[in-house]
């Protein structure tokens, strides 16, 4: 059982760590000089897809309070895939306007798996010394 708690638990740390790159290079695309490009947008959607993906493969091991959390992050990182994908459509504000709706929704996604991160901890039985 342990080895399977390991799993899960780094399975829900991958996800965490690859919601936090998405956030982070989003932002950093949208205040370097010039601002976000199409090709920045489109490497955003391909990625939240892929964090997506991979946060739907955990929640189906989760317990309750743990999955509500994943399913929130899946939502938000839908939308952050939407909005990229949107931008990719527009130019001048609306281009700008998706990229801060992606920011958004990229660092909903990673509070909440933070949040289920935290939940699957609490969670976890105590070991005593």
């Amino acid at each position: 059982m342990e080895k399977i708690d390991s799993k899960i638990k780094d399975a829900l740390d991958n996800v965490r760590a690859s919601a936090q790159e998405l956030h982070g290079a989003i932002s950093d695309a949208a205040a370097k000089r010039g601002g976000a490009t199409k090709a920045d947008l489109e490497a955003f959607a391909n990625k939240a897809k892929a964090v997506t993906e991979s946060a739907k493969a955990s929640i189906g091991a989760q317990q309750d309070v743990t999955k509500k959390h994943l399913t929130e992050a899946v939502t938000a990182l839908e939308a952050a895939q939407k909005h990229a994908a949107e931008g990719l459509k527009n130019a001048g504000q609306a281009f700008q306007t998706s990229i801060k709706q992606a920011i958004a929704d990229a660092r909903a996604s990673v509070q909440k798996v933070s949040e289920a991160v935290a939940a699957k901890r609490s969670a976890a039985p105590k070991k005593t010394k």
